[in-house]
């Protein structure tokens, strides 16, 4: 319970009608959850307007509307507090109703197209391996303090934000580590968080449905970094074109990482094969299990941050070297015939290009490289040709199936993808409809020593179907007939 008028602090506010004098019990933007003594922010949503549930939130007990407009009649004994943008007052009312939790704790952020769940996982597994009490807000799970959901969105919702950050204040966690996605910047759902860090990761082709054109989604990322305030520090990866650009109005103190670039942080391969990789990173020499170049910036990136932070690099190095893969993000298992299985979410063209090139480099071109590959279903189609490109210019045979088909015809889907497919690369390329059947044929295709790319969904457990979404995990299934096991 807080009084109105300290909620309100900070908030940008055009009018008010009634006192501000209230205690309210409760924040929700969503009338259906509203209890009595509740504040509701009436905000314009991507499907719908919170402004047209304004009065069933008062008839399930809100004494306070946040709003663009005032409805048509004001009620008598509720508080209007009028805002030229809900979704920005709501993160600072939220903010300040839980006491500011991202300030007591360091709050650090990730963002970019690719890499971003494994950099927070791996900072989460690197800082809690160095004794501190971690949190992890990622695409794949919510997690501190023995406490664990999957997660639904990539950046939750403020409101749920500030409610985990403040239970994990109230357990003793001192950092926390999450991913700012485009989606959760444009949306302002971390307004109001108060980062001690900001990491870019790169920038390629996604999301294009949502933000109409690349430089959208490129200004959106950047909108992260503009706002990071000056004790932050801002962490970016140089080699990305786009690296130096989010950096340009940050107030937040600018550092480089880089494995091509003069850069703040460098790391360069040594050896790499399916089982690990020997670098060498501020000249210092590491082994990790992790595979792959992308993999090599990501625990660059993971390794500046933690000397940003103040630890020491041989303790940071002893970390990385005990670091495992992140699930669904280039796992492997072997068959008894030297089978090669990797498990990886690629599900854009730059990430997938960047997984294959991995594979082609450690491979000895003595085997066969199968990949198995889709798109999702209402999502970004301008992709479906460049998967469809990279897949089979850099695979020996291609298996085009379903991903998360959700409301499209994975025929069309399928179609769509071929479309991107260079006419010398016909004879490599199938076509199976069902995910599970195009792993199984691929399991008749391999001989010994041949490598499967099954690709898209990675950590994913369900496969999303006309509004439904039904079991589906590519690593037991792929176990199933790979290893003929029934995990």
């Amino acid at each position: 319970m807080k009084k109105l008028q300290d909620i309100l602090y900070g908030v940008s506010i055009e009018s008010i009608v009634g006192s501000t004098a209230l205690m309210v019990d409760s924040i929700e933007f969503d009338s259906r959850k509203i209890n009595q003594g509740a504040l509701f922010v009436a905000q314009k949503g991507v499907a719908s307007d919170g402004h047209d549930f304004i009065a069933n939130a008062i008839l399930n007990g809100a004494v306070v509307v946040v709003c663009e407009r005032l409805p048509k009649t004001c009620q008598t004994g509720i508080v209007y507090v009028v805002v030229p943008n809900a979704s920005e007052a709501l993160g600072l009312i939220v903010a300040n109703f839980y006491n500011h939790p991202s300030h007591k704790l360091t709050l650090i952020g990730v963002t970019g197209t690719n890499g971003k769940t494994t950099i927070a996982s791996l900072l989460f597994d690197l800082f809690s391996g160095l004794g501190y009490s971690c949190g992890l807000i990622s695409t794949v799970k919510i997690k501190y303090h023995k406490k664990q959901w999957d997660s639904s969105h990539t950046t939750p919702d403020v409101l749920s934000l500030n409610q985990y950050l403040s239970d994990m204040v109230a357990t003793g966690i001192t950092h926390c580590f999450m991913e700012v996605s485009s989606h959760g910047i444009a949306q302002k759902r971390i307004t109001g968080l108060h980062f001690t860090g900001g990491v870019f990761t790169n920038l390629t082709h996604d999301h294009l449905d949502y933000h109409g054109d690349f430089k959208s989604y490129r200004d959106t990322k950047k909108l992260f970094f503009d706002q990071l305030p000056k004790t932050a520090f801002a962490l970016t990866n140089i080699d990305d074109k786009n690296g130096a650009f989010m950096l340009q109005n940050t107030k937040a103190k600018k550092y480089s990482y880089a494995l091509k670039q003069h850069a703040d942080f460098k790391a360069q391969i040594l050896e790499c094969e399916f089982s690990g990789m020997l670098l060498k990173i501020q000249d210092q020499e590491v082994w990790t299990s992790l595979v792959g170049e992308f993999n090599v910036q990501n625990i660059l990136s993971v390794y500046a941050v933690a000397e940003l932070l103040g630890e020491t690099p041989l303790n940071i190095l002893k970390q990385v070297s005990l670091l495992k893969s992140i699930r669904g993000r280039f796992e492997t298992f072997q068959t008894n015939d030297k089978v090669t299985v990797v498990i990886d979410y690629a599900h854009t063209p730059d990430a997938l290009e960047n997984v294959l090139q991995t594979i082609n480099k450690i491979r000895t071109k003595n085997e066969i490289l199968i990949t198995i590959v889709g798109c999702g279903g209402n999502r970004d189609q301008e992709k479906r040709p460049m998967i469809g490109n990279k897949a089979a210019s850099l695979s020996d045979k291609v298996i085009f199936t379903s991903d998360n088909p959700r409301n499209e015809e994975p025929a069309s889907i399928i179609s769509q993808i071929m479309e991107g497919v260079a006419p010398e690369d016909f004879k490599k390329v199938m076509k199976v409809t069902h995910r599970e059947e195009a792993i199984a044929v691929a399991g008749n295709l391999v001989n010994q020593g041949d490598i499967v790319l099954i690709a898209g969904k990675g950590h994913e457990t369900y496969q999303e179907i006309e509004g439904k979404k039904f079991p589906f995990n590519d690593m037991e299934i792929a176990q199933k007939i790979f290893l003929n096991t029934n995990n």
